[in-house]
């Protein structure tokens, strides 16, 4: 490998060459910059690189294979050793979860409960778009994102979701955390400030607004969906909701709660923030409601991702949001970064042309089709008094335990047996004791796994 390294050296001091590359290699181990298991370049190759004599290089790795710092093998090279622990310990990030226990069975949403990805049809559709990509695509992506992308996401969100937009009104994201951070930034310049959460609702989301520097006001929902008198009530003029499947509960927001929310949107001038979180997971038998945004186009801003549907590591979302309001959020997005990676976007839209993306979701509906009836069957069989309640959709479901039950002992008596689970007094901002219920993430699941973790639950 024609490795290439750093060293500083200084030919005319009165330290030897040697010593000043087993120094300078030295320290640069101890001081973690140099990571356990890092291949360096061959004697030869540093040795010209630096312009020196092969036999200083030779000499310098071979003190420090003598000290411990470097491990040579035979045929491949020169390395770090792995086993040197010189680096200080990385404190977990406020938003992580940090380390947690080894289980058989990983309930949670998020994390482990991803999606099957279509790796051929994504790798066949970047080898396209790489043999055909222009030297513009190479350059810096326009900040509203590729003009393929959105053309296609408002042709497929029209057609999908009912969603009135246009390719001009559509902004290209790094997933729907960027989307949510540059509508707070708009926010705060409206001189508002603060946000209507659904209650209960995303722990995270609420934490990542907090800290985006706008104040989360919890709103409950119900069985309809959100309390849009209780949104009234509350004097906020902006609220970000989940209407096509609750997150977490599930529910649908009702025909009479839209037409309630739209109303308050108009009355008030008003914004609404619809995330469309689930990304086209809808097995559901009744038709898929189509999006909110379409009943008031100038009030309500449709988000979507595919962090569901394909990946979260793809950092891809979007907004279609009115024109003004776009302009706007552009310009906040102008202070922060310079765009969402083209050839991700490009591959995307190449996906979504070629109805492939609609190929994708009709399998992955299908999977979690047969993971959900799993659920329900396992909870039918093994807990009885519990239900689990909303449409089929998305990755996860919301089951609501016997009035009696002991949510937090059951979460932990359940960690027990290998099953890792929150409850759903997780997600409530006030945690309301008398609703015990748990949050599961099923679709990775294979069938048999889904009815062995709900057994367990049940002993």
């Amino acid at each position: 490998m024609a490795l290439h390294m750093a060293v500083e050296i200084t030919k005319n001091s009165g330290v030897s060459l040697t010593a000043q590359i087993q120094s300078y290699l030295r320290k640069e181990i101890s001081g973690g910059i140099l990571h356990p298991g890092t291949w360096l370049p061959s004697s030869r190759r540093l040795a010209h690189d630096l312009d020196v004599s092969r036999s200083v290089v030779v000499e310098a790795y071979g003190q420090l294979v003598a000290e411990g710092y470097l491990e040579a093998t035979q045929g491949a090279g020169t390395r770090v050793v792995d086993h040197l622990d010189t680096a200080p310990p990385v404190v977990p990030a406020l938003l992580d979860e940090g380390h947690v226990p080894a289980v058989r069975w990983d309930l949670r949403t998020g994390g482990r409960n991803l999606p099957v990805f279509p790796r051929r049809e994504w790798l066949a559709c970047y080898q396209r778009v790489l043999q055909t990509a222009t030297p513009a695509d190479h350059d810096y992506p326009p900040l509203a994102g590729t003009p393929r992308l959105r053309t296609e996401l408002a042709r497929y969100l029209g057609r999908a979701r009912g969603v009135r937009t246009d390719a001009g009104r559509l902004v290209v994201t790094s997933g729907f955390a960027q989307a949510l951070g540059l509508l707070c930034a708009v926010l705060r310049q409206d001189g508002g400030g603060r946000l209507g959460i659904e209650d209960p609702g995303h722990p995270r989301q609420r934490q990542f607004v907090r800290e985006s520097g706008v104040r989360p006001v919890p709103v409950p929902v119900d069985d309809e969906g959100i309390d849009v008198d209780a949104l009234a009530a509350s004097g906020v003029r902006a609220v970000l909701v989940t209407p096509a499947h609750q997150f977490p509960t599930g529910v649908v927001l009702s025909p009479r709660r839209r037409a309630a929310l739209v109303r308050w949107a108009r009355d008030v001038d008003g914004l609404i923030v619809e995330d469309d979180y689930n990304g086209g997971l809808w097995y559901a038998r009744d038709p898929r409601p189509l999006a909110l945004q379409r009943l008031a186009p100038d009030h309500v801003v449709h988000a979507g991702t595919v962090s569901k549907s394909l990946a979260p590591g793809l950092r891809l979302g979007w907004l279609a949001a009115p024109a003004e309001l776009r302009d706007r959020l552009l310009r906040v997005r102008a202070r922060h970064d310079l765009g969402t990676e083209s050839l991700t976007q490009l591959t995307f839209a190449e996906l979504l042309a070629g109805g492939l993306f609609d190929r994708h979701l009709r399998r992955l509906n299908a999977r979690c089709r047969d993971r959900r009836d799993a659920l329900e069957e396992a909870v039918r069989r093994h807990l009885p008094g519990a239900a689990v309640i909303g449409p089929p959709a998305g990755l996860h479901a919301y089951v609501r335990l016997p009035r009696h039950t002991d949510e937090a002992a059951l979460v932990a008596r359940a960690l027990d047996r290998s099953v890792m689970v929150r409850g759903g007094a997780a997600y409530h901002v006030r945690p309301r004791h008398q609703e015990p219920a748990l949050v599961v993430g099923h679709a990775h699941l294979p069938r048999s796994g889904v009815t062995e973790a709900i057994r367990a639950l049940a002993t």
